[in-house]
């Protein structure tokens, strides 16, 4: 029964998400910049240095239809590597797809997709102990204008290179797709 509950709620998910943007981005009332939070390796990464360089949050899972996205997110990663910053946050919010370890999540990256972009410690993404960077990305106090969470495994999520939140693409949206490239390329 459980399994047939998180396949509902994954087809759910990918039937009613759709990607929304700000054509006129708005500036957030808490800064992006402030933000900070904890590479996969344990070392602190404060978001001020990502200042001048677009930035794309991806909630990831190791177990899901959709982690082949790794390899695209890679290569959107490389492609685009002077003025993007592509950074995964593993979670294991939905249907427990991403059961391991920070050790054992960065090794399956590595090992199978050639992950190279930043990659965070693993951490809540929904609902009421999500971390502080889904925080920021899914409350419109916040941010200026997104209350979208994460409905599934890999939404994404587009800052500017002045720190406003412009995109989200759920699951289902590919990281090399025209909608997400055409907005980098903006």
């Amino acid at each position: 029964m459980r399994t047939i509950s998180i396949m509902f709620t994954a087809i759910f998910a990918l039937l009613t998400c759709k990607s929304i943007s700000q054509d006129n981005p708005v500036t957030p009332p808490v800064s992006f910049y402030q933000l900070e939070f904890t590479s996969i390796t344990g070392q602190p990464v404060q978001f001020e240095t990502l200042k001048g360089k677009k930035v794309l949050i991806v909630n990831t899972a190791s177990k899901c239809g959709f982690t082949p996205q790794f390899k695209d997110l890679e290569a959107l990663a490389e492609r685009y590597k002077d003025n993007l910053v592509v950074i995964g946050f593993p979670s294991n919010d939905f249907g427990g797809q991403d059961p391991g370890s920070n050790q054992e999540i960065q090794e399956f990256c590595q090992l199978n997709y050639g992950v190279t972009f930043l990659m965070m410690s693993k951490s809540i993404v929904k609902g009421n102990e999500k971390n502080p960077v889904f925080q920021w990305l899914t409350t419109k106090t916040e941010n200026g204008w997104n209350e979208a969470e994460p409905s599934w495994n890999f939404c994404k999520y587009l800052i500017d290179e002045t720190g406003r939140l412009v995109g989200f693409y759920p699951s289902k949206v590919n990281p090399l797709s025209d909608e997400i490239v055409k907005r980098i390329d903006l």
